[in-house]
Formats: structure tokens, sequence, C-alpha cells
């Protein structure tokens, strides 16, 4: 009998995401009764508002439940760009907003519509884990830019001009940063800019934590800092954060004209469209202003009154140094004190303390943990008697 053909080097080179296998391994642990304080989590604890999943009931039992055009069925997508307008005075065309299965989704699509087999994709770290594969899966070659703690874990104009070489053809940013939670300002964004149309580099902006900003920090969308700022950003953001809608996979992409076709081309191909009574109670996330409002401002309340309650905590454990984040629900203490790798850290600390954090190096920063608070007030307390016991131990 002969051997099957090897897997494609697609398949072969991929890396599972190291943030769900965490996750989905804290989660298994729980599952068998065991007393896991997990910290691993990319999603919100709270629950999708009501007025929105009344939304999608609605839809479902109107019989919203066949296929929807590719880029997003039409009142989401002018509700998108409305939102736009008023937010952040970006003046778009439906047809530059392309719905899609996902934040993660909308990222691939950025990349495949703009990146050849041999280009760079310049990715500031810590970065999403998810970044280098996207480049990877499009041919292209991620080329890691180290931004630690010591810059706030942000990129620079010296920095980013000397990664580029001619091979380079997009920079990701992501502001507010997962898995950091930093937060550029507009200044910092528009000096970044500058190089970006000096070299004529595509930017893929990353803004899905965008409405999740605390010490009254603003949101910069940027594509508003200059028009051939704007000719060359794709703005991906979506509802999966702001809303506590995770598992909804509903991510939006705007774009020039002529890249928003191409990614709703694209998807017209590999998925389709995203789900089509899904897309009811985004549009309702969006239409029924009020209600949002206050939706998120309670939960950005919860994440933000756990946010300075970790970073005070971890602060005084000896051996933790850990900056406080400007944005996102997520804090990336550095453990390198310690001398222990952080897979290491991670893994003796779930055998040994079962809390569930995720490594920095998963990130491209070796040293660091990444730990969400999107987790109820119970869980953070004891994850954080338990982390200090650990690290204790360690010290010893």
């Amino acid at each position: 009998m002969s051997t099957p053909h090897p897997l494609s080097v697609w398949a072969q080179n991929i890396a599972p995401s190291p943030t769900l296998a965490i996750d989905a391994k804290a989660k298994a642990m729980l599952a068998a009764g065991e007393d896991v304080a997990s910290f691993a989590a990319g999603e919100p604890d709270f629950d999708t508002p009501e007025f929105i999943k009344d939304a999608a009931i609605a839809a479902l039992k109107a019989g919203k439940t066949k296929y929807a055009p590719t880029p997003g069925i039409e009142p989401l997508r002018a509700a998108v760009a409305a939102r736009y307008a008023s937010e952040y005075g970006y003046k778009i065309a439906v047809s530059q907003v392309v719905v899609s299965p996902g934040g993660k989704f909308s990222c691939y699509l950025a990349v495949l519509a703009t990146c050849n087999p041999g280009d760079e994709v310049l990715i500031p770290a810590p970065y999403w884990v998810s970044y280098p594969e996207m480049a990877k899966l499009a041919g292209a070659s991620p080329k890691v830019i180290l931004c630690d703690d010591r810059a706030g874990f942000k990129l620079t104009p010296e920095k980013l001009a000397a990664a580029i070489t001619p091979k380079s053809k997009l920079l990701i940013l992501c502001s507010p940063s997962n898995p950091t939670g930093a937060v550029y300002s507009r200044a910092e964004l528009a000096a970044l800019a500058e190089v970006c149309v000096r070299h004529n580099l595509y930017v893929l902006s990353d803004e899905m934590y965008e409405h999740l900003i605390y010490d009254g920090l603003q949101p910069v969308n940027f594509a508003t800092l200059g028009l051939e700022v704007e000719k060359r950003t794709i703005t991906v953001a979506g509802f999966s954060k702001t809303f506590s809608m995770t598992g909804w996979r509903l991510g939006t992409l705007v774009a020039p004209a002529p890249i928003a076709k191409a990614a709703a081309e694209l998807q017209s191909q590999m998925a389709s469209n995203a789900t089509t009574f899904a897309q009811y109670g985004a549009l309702a996330a969006l239409t029924e202003k009020a209600k949002a409002d206050a939706s998120v401002a309670e939960m950005k309340a919860a994440f933000d009154r756990r946010r300075k309650h970790l970073h005070a905590a971890l602060n005084k454990i000896p051996g933790i140094k850990c900056l406080l984040a400007g944005g996102a629900f997520y804090l990336f203490p550095n453990i390198a004190s310690f001398g222990l790798k952080d897979v290491e850290f991670c893994a003796r600390l779930l055998e040994q303390e079962k809390v569930a954090a995720v490594p920095g190096s998963a990130f491209g920063a070796e040293g660091y943990l990444r730990l969400s608070y999107a987790t109820s007030d119970a869980t953070i307390a004891k994850g954080l008697e338990r982390l200090a016991r650990f690290c204790a131990a360690l010290k010893r």
C-alpha cells in the first residue's frame, strides 16, 4: 500500500492558538471538579445583553435564516458606517464595510487582500497570537519587533523605521492591545502613521477593544490621521468584546473601496457570509443606543474596578512588576525575576496551585504572563492568593 501524501505546508507550519488551548484545559479541569482560578479567557464574563439576544430571536422567528449578501446585510453595514461617522468623524461609504464571521476572520481577510508570498508583515510584540500565523497562511513572513515593558509595550517610529525592508508590506497595530492593554495616544499613532506613509506600508489597525478604555483615555481611529493614512488603512473591529458576543462570530472590516471589495470576494469563496440572524442582533447593538451604552458602561465599570485591584495586588507580590493597562481587560506582568521560563512558570502554577495564566512567549514576549480580569471578583481574589503563595515558594 502506498503512503498518503504529507499534509500541506500550511497545515504543517500552523501553530494552534495557545490562549484557546490553555482556556480549554482550564475548563476541562473545572468540568472534572477541580477548583481552578482561570485568568486565561479572552472574553467578557458577562452575558450578551438581552435586547441584542431578543433582536436575534426575532430575526429567527421572522425567517432570517437564509444566505445574506456576502459583505453583510445592508442595514448593518449602514449602521457601521454611521457609527464611524458619529464617533470619529470618519465618513465612509457602505461599500467600504464588510461584516465577517468574527474579528479574527476580518484580520485574516485584511492580510490576504494585501499581502503576497514573500512579503513581510511587521508585527510589534507582545502581539495577539494569531497575527504571525495569519501572515504565514498568506505566504508572507511575519517580522516581529519586540516592544517590552520599558517602552510601555508600544512601538516607536524609530523601531518601526529600523525594521522596514524592501519586502515590508503591512504593519499590524492593536490599540487597545491584546495582550498588554497598552493604549496609543493620537500623537503616538500619528508619528507611526508618518513612517507608514513614507515607506508605503499598509496598516491593519485592530481596534476590537476600542470601547474598553479607562482613565479618561480616548480611542483613536487610525484611518482618521490623514488622507494618505486613510488610503492604506484597514480597520478591524466587531461586537465580541464591547457587547460580550464572542460566540456570535461577528467582525467588521472597513477599508478603502478596492481593499473592501477584495476582502468581500475572498470571503465569498471562504465563508459566504456571517450568520444572518446574528447580524440582526448586531444591528440592535448599534441602533438601540441607550440600551447599548448602558450595557457597555456596566461592564466597563466592573473591568475598571478589577483592573485597579489586580494591578495593585500583583505589584505587592515580591518578584512581580506590572504596568497598569489603559484598555482592554488584560494585565501583562513581568515575572523574569523568578528565573523560570514563562511556559514552565505557567505549567507549574496550573499544576501546583490550579491557577491558569497564559505565558508571555505565546505573544512573542518571554518572561511575562497574560492575566485576564474578565473574570469574577471571587476568581481574582482566589487566584491572587494562590499566585502569591506560588511566587513566595519560588523565592525561597
